[in-house]
């Protein structure tokens, strides 16, 4: 065999364990029996070191260190595939095998103490293995030894490459002075929206239905996909024809699962519509996960939560709703789930103040992983921050600090993506109304296809075979800029409220 061959066959190796892991991941997460927990935890475990044992063995440093002086003979998918193996070798050669089978298996064991955690609102059950896993990633970056300025670059460049921590300090403080007084004037508004109706009884079989009807509205493929219940919402790839949406389902307030439902189908999309010509390779994923959130954010916000997609959907929403909003004008029922008000629970986060929930963990994680602040500090330094920001405070943990189940997994440097994925897609919105100004009108006529399109042509075929500074410059023309989403919120909500 060709040394190109062998390499595309380990590394097709190495996916198929993944797909494997992400199978397990997905089940933990939408029912799996407690009792198996710690069995599957090892399983995880083991498999995951598996993995790890494949991208960092003689034999993959001796294909890459070939393969690497025959670049210019290599298909581009090949070659780029190579870049990301490489990076993964230089950097997992650093951590010794067995230290990272423990830090994967405290991880499987922690996300299930989250759960229990997070169910008794007590931070002090939880925080033990929290600052295991922030041991662990200090260690990491020691092993990592590379110098970009800040000890929090490190975790960065695992989800937004290029994108350090000068540049999210920029970027946020501008966003931060901009939106905290837009939400304190929000606030202070004597023009309110009527919200009685989005809390009368909606049934869950009913928001179930309509989740699905809005999924095949937006063109997700249930051939290629399926729609399950979770604690906290996610969207999981398998591979581009195996891509799984979870919603999390109030029956006080729909709102939760529909938009939440929108969310995770702005991420299937992305997963569905990657190249298939990938599968298998370590391109066969998102560029970042900021270029993600770009797309889960551009269909629920600037689709889900648009005039325009209401006034073709709120017949839909009546029909699953029975008789719930049969008395609610279209005008009402567009203030209503449009209301900006500040709320303790992130996911529940309208789309004024989602940005500063983001800001205040991305501060709170650099302090932890610099050393400026201790993990026994955070239920106290969290509800500071929530009242500086947001103007509300915690009354428990579980409302709180152990809200978001990223921390229990050990993702640190995480977080900023949402806040840098709402900036990407205020973007791209942006960039794609240049060309078509009936934005609008697209979404009020159902004809979504122009949209995916776009997306699939500039962002989702690609894979990690571009990256994200890459597909922000030619599509945008410019690096990061939060102004778009800045103008899109301050004209919109100055509208709504008559500001």
């Amino acid at each position: 065999m060709k040394a190109e061959e062998k390499y595309l066959g380990l590394v097709q190796k190495q996916n198929h364990y993944n797909q494997a892991l992400s199978l397990l991941a997905w089940d933990a997460r939408t029912g799996a029996p407690k009792k198996g927990a710690a069995q599957r935890s090892e399983v995880i475990g083991t498999l995951s070191s598996d993995v790890f044992a494949l991208s960092t063995s003689n034999e993959m440093n001796e294909l890459l260190s070939e393969l690497e002086n025959e670049k210019d003979s290599l298909s581009e998918i090949t070659a780029k595939s190579i870049e990301e193996s490489r990076k993964d070798y230089d950097r997992n050669t650093k951590i010794p095998a067995e230290e990272f089978k423990e830090y994967v298996t405290l991880q499987s064991q922690t996300e299930t103490l989250w759960e229990d955690a997070k169910d008794q609102s007590d931070f002090d059950m939880f925080r033990p293995n929290l600052e295991k896993l922030i041991e662990f990633k200090k260690r990491f970056i020691g092993y990592y030894g590379e110098d970009t300025g800040h000890v929090y670059n490190t975790l960065l460049d695992d989800y937004e490459p290029g994108v350090f921590v000068d540049t999210i300090d920029e970027v946020f403080a501008e966003l931060r002075n901009n939106l905290v007084p837009l939400v304190q004037a929000v606030t202070e508004s004597s023009h309110q929206p009527k919200m009685d109706s989005l809390f009368a009884h909606f049934p869950k079989a009913n928001q179930q239905a309509l989740s699905k009807d809005i999924l095949k509205e937006i063109g997700f493929d249930f051939s290629a996909g399926r729609m399950d219940e979770t604690v906290h919402p996610f969207a999981m790839g398998i591979n581009p024809y195996d891509v799984r949406v979870t919603t999390k389902y109030n029956e006080s307030d729909f709102r939760v699962s529909l938009f939440g439902t929108i969310h995770e189908g702005g991420h299937a999309l992305y997963e569905q519509n990657i190249s298939p010509e990938l599968m298998g390779t370590p391109l066969c994923g998102g560029t970042s996960m900021g270029i993600h959130e770009s797309q889960s954010l551009f269909w629920e916000k600037f689709v889900g939560q648009n005039m325009a997609f209401w006034e073709r959907n709120y017949p839909l929403l009546k029909k699953h709703a029975n008789g719930q909003f049969d008395h609610v004008s279209l005008e009402d029922f567009y203030f209503a789930v449009n209301q900006a008000k500040p709320s303790l629970i992130r996911i529940e986060a309208d789309e004024l103040t989602y940005c500063l929930h983001i800001i205040l963990r991305y501060e709170l994680e650099k302090a932890l992983i610099e050393g400026s602040l201790a993990a026994k500090d955070l239920p106290h330094v969290w509800n500071e921050k929530m009242v500086e920001y947001l103007g509300v405070k915690p009354s428990n943990d579980g409302e709180g600090v152990l809200q978001d189940v990223h921390w229990s997994f050990g993702s640190f440097g995480y977080f900023p993506s949402y806040a840098l994925g709402y900036i990407y897609a205020a973007q791209l919105k942006e960039s794609f109304t240049k060309t078509n100004p009936n934005f609008d009108d697209l979404i009020r006529q159902g004809d979504y296809a122009p949209i995916r399109q776009y997306m699939t042509e500039n962002v989702h075929q690609f894979g990690r075979g571009k990256k994200p500074a890459d597909i922000l410059k030619d599509t945008t023309g410019s690096g990061i800029d939060a102004k778009p989403l800045i103008h899109y919120l301050k004209d919109k909500y100055t509208t709504l409220y008559k500001l």
